[in-house]
């Protein structure tokens, strides 16, 4: 099953179904290339949901300048990481959950995998709530009233369309993103000169006067949407540019990736802050429909293309974190049932009363676990191993690397002890100490990576002298 689509001037592009799982790819279904990779993750966050990580910002007492700061420095380093995961499925052909059997062993990596099976599934309803939120608040002032019933059915079809796109796998991906992305920039440039024209943003104003507050509010804004954003979609990156021919660079593959997620989470994270100064509120529908009114309806169904292009990637890795950890089930099977769970999620989100408070809750509670599992992976692949790996071993039965689970675990508990969230659950110990500060990334990344590190140079000395024969010298 295929569908042909020409570019102009170009060569057909061939869009078939994805029958690859979580094996391999081989170089002959390696085509595509890096500048595609910058439209895929370009397209994932030209979505309304990052409008409102400049809107949290204000709503945490920052000034707009303030704001802008942290929001442009800290996903500076947040997506140079995100690039350099890419690199590892470049190089290796191998999906995200399968290159974390390297530090993890095959059956320890199974607890990741869960996890990340259950974060995608949760994404698709955060992202899919955005954009209801959005629609229902349009139609409203086009005189559109339909209660919950028309809630449930418009986010019955976003889901149904996501699906689809999910289910034909990463070639429909690609060709979705490719031409449909570049008319959406256009749309959102329209719209951001529109936005900023009508606007008189308030520069330095901030409810946040004292400097203790204000540095507590910094620190969370980069846990949320700075240094955090980069590094909540680490657990994707490989599945997607595991396709990338073998002939392009690994420089090509790390910029175009970490560009691809920096421009427009920057982007329209400022204009959702500028939006915000003037009073526009942090709730979505409120930044869109006050900017625009009624002027938002012709580009109704672009600015719905960001959430959509957004999760079909959540939908995608969700089916391979399933197959990672060993589910035996087809992989458009398992697309159905995170589907189904997403919109149990969804159902969640709906009754939650304020989306800055649940949505600081949502990338704390996410970012607490992946900030110790990325620096295991990231000091495992090009510290320990200087960025080789044997693929096949990956896929070979293995056990447990109790110092990788280890690692994690103490990193979880330090990324908790360091993290502020909105609930007491969420507020550990050293934060609360500090002021209510939140570096629960730095504290959980540097704990876990720290520790792997150690106790695989400590495993690597006892390898070493254990196989040494008795009674010989040795240097």
């Amino acid at each position: 099953m295929s569908i042909n689509a020409s570019a102009p001037g170009g060569p057909p592009e061939t869009v078939r179904f994805d029958e690859h799982g979580i094996e391999p790819i081989p170089a002959s279904s390696r085509d595509s290339t890096p500048w595609q990779q910058f439209w895929i993750w370009c397209g994932a966050n030209i979505a309304p949901i990052n409008w409102v990580l400049g809107a949290l910002g204000v709503t945490l007492g920052l000034s707009l300048l303030e704001t802008l700061a942290v929001i442009a420095l800290g996903n500076l380093v947040g997506c140079a990481v995100f690039g350099l995961f890419n690199v590892m499925g470049h190089r290796t052909g191998v999906n995200q959950m399968v290159l974390g059997r390297g530090p993890f062993g095959r059956r320890g990596a199974i607890v990741p995998g869960l996890v990340q099976g259950l974060l995608t599934m949760g994404w698709v309803g955060v992202n899919t709530w955005v954009v209801l939120d959005l629609v229902i608040e349009i139609l409203a002032q086009m005189g559109v009233h339909g209660g919950t019933g028309l809630r449930y059915l418009v986010a019955g079809l976003i889901m149904a369309v996501q699906l689809a796109l999910a289910l034909y796998g990463f070639y429909a991906i690609r060709t979705f993103e490719k031409y449909t992305v570049p008319a959406t920039v256009l749309v959102m440039l329209v719209m951001t000169v529109l936005a900023l024209g009508q606007a008189e943003p308030d520069w330095t104003a901030a409810t946040a006067t004292t400097t203790g507050d204000k540095f507590t509010a910094v620190t969370q804004l980069l846990t949320a949407i700075g240094i955090g954003w980069g590094i909540s979609w680490l657990p994707y990156s490989a599945d997607y540019s595991r396709f990338v021919r073998t002939s392009a660079s690994d420089r090509s593959v790390f910029w175009s990736t970490a560009l691809g997620m920096y421009v427009p989470t920057v982007w329209l994270a400022a204009l959702g802050a500028c939006l915000a100064s003037v009073g526009g509120g942090g709730a979505p529908s409120s930044l869109v429909t006050d900017a625009f009114g009624i002027m938002a309806v012709p580009v109704l169904l672009l600015i719905m293309h960001g959430p959509v292009a957004t999760n079909i990637l959540n939908l995608y890795s969700c089916s391979l974190a399933a197959l990672s950890v060993g589910i035996r089930i087809a992989r458009w099977k398992l697309t159905l049932i995170s589907g189904t769970v997403a919109s149990l999620v969804l159902a969640v989100f709906v009754q939650a009363d304020s989306f800055a408070r649940a949505f600081d809750h949502w990338m704390v509670s996410i970012l607490v676990w992946i900030s110790p599992w990325a620096a295991i992976v990231l000091v495992d692949f090009f510290v320990l191993r200087r960025g080789r790996i044997d693929v096949a071993a990956l896929y070979r039965s293995g056990g447990v690397n109790g110092g990788a689970l280890v690692s994690l675990a103490l990193g979880l508990l330090a990324g908790w002890a360091w993290q502020f969230g909105m609930v007491p659950a969420l507020q550990g110990p050293i934060a609360r100490a500090l002021g209510d500060t939140d570096f629960s990334w730095l504290s959980g990344g540097l704990v876990a990576g720290g520790l792997y590190y150690a106790l695989s140079l400590r495993a690597r000395r006892r390898a070493s002298r254990a196989a040494v024969p008795a009674g010989s010298v040795s240097r």
